[in-house]
């Protein structure tokens, strides 16, 4: 497996995401069926895993935590804080204040095995608390031992400065794919060029549209979270099956799969973005991980985007109430 930097950290070039395995998407795996599914990408390779307190709330760190107990000196685990979370597991909106993310940080350290974080995100931006507080407080963890690095998940390049200025910053999380390309444009990738700072797509794929196993006529379990999506309505995965047509015409070309073509073409625009695709299956894994061989000159990369730029994407790309609370 390939290595990038993250800032100060050493990773594999692809990542995992490990919200799906058993939240989000669906009917969850059985937590032995989700450590296994972990440790199979320890056994290929990848050592960058990615997890939330708020997955769950908390039984997805809890998997993570056991699956990667047995190889902790081979990996780094990255998780986050931000979300207000009562006692019931109900959500009460962001909470970034100082005495929340201390106690979210010392939960995340029991449910992960681990004695520190290797990095900590500020899941979403609060906007009730100063990032240079939000900043400071996460100095002093790092200070104190608990923390390594931290990062930032859906921020302006805004507050990236801001936040950077007091504490610097290992990386910023956004989405970013072949059909969400919001941070070429806002500013957020030329900050973290700017700054060193890695980058991490969340969603590489889609969430899973941009692999071609989803079409139209699939059935979306009620409890998945793309059920109400706005781009996997019926009508716009019809509309945007224009793009996975193209996408499979290009593979076919690479002899990769649209996949491997989607998450080669994120790794060849900057050495140091790291995507983190996440799966339930082992073939899939095997095969995003197959995307680290496909190699895409400068002129295959302007005839992707050319290509796709005249292909409209139908529907944003997650619900409004989930964009009001994206930094801007």
């Amino acid at each position: 497996m390939k290595l990038r930097m993250l800032g100060g950290l050493e990773v594999s070039a692809l990542g995992f995401g490990c919200m799906g395995l058993n939240t989000t998407y669906g009917k969850p795996l059985e937590h032995a069926e989700g450590v296994r599914m972990i440790q199979a990408a320890v056994e290929r390779g990848v050592t960058f895993f990615d997890t939330a307190e708020v997955y769950g709330p908390y039984i997805n760190e809890e998997l993570v935590g056991d699956a990667l107990a047995p190889h902790r000196d081979r990996v780094v685990i990255a998780t986050k804080f931000g979300f207000g979370i009562n006692a019931d597991g109900s959500r009460y909106g962001l909470d970034s204040r100082p005495e929340t993310f201390r106690k979210a940080v010392e939960g995340s350290l029991t449910r992960l095995k681990v004695d520190s974080i290797d990095l900590l995100y500020q899941h979403r931006v609060d906007p009730n608390v100063p990032i240079e507080d939000v900043a400071g407080g996460v100095r002093e963890l790092i200070a104190q031992g608990k923390v390594k690095h931290w990062g930032l998940s859906e921020a302006s390049a805004q507050t990236i400065r801001r936040a950077h200025a007091i504490q610097p910053v290992a990386a910023v999380q956004s989405e970013y794919s072949l059909w969400t390309r919001d941070v070429e444009h806002n500013g957020i990738l030329a900050a973290c060029e700017e700054f060193g700072i890695g980058f991490v797509p969340w969603s590489p794929l889609g969430a899973g549209f941009l692999t071609g196993a989803i079409t139209p006529d699939t059935k979306i379990d009620p409890s998945d979270f793309r059920n109400a999506g706005p781009r996997f309505s019926p009508e716009a995965r019809a509309a945007n099956m224009a793009l996975v047509d193209v996408l499979k015409q290009i593979a076919g070309g690479k002899r990769a799969t649209p996949a491997q073509l989607a998450l080669a073409w994120l790794l060849a625009k900057k050495p140091w973005i790291v995507p983190i695709p996440g799966t339930t299956k082992l073939h899939r894994l095997e095969e995003n991980l197959g995307a680290t061989d496909v190699v895409l000159t400068s002129s295959d990369m302007q005839e992707i985007d050319a290509t796709l730029s005249r292909i409209p994407v139908e529907g944003q790309r997650l619900q409004q109430a989930a964009l009001n609370l994206v930094d801007s």
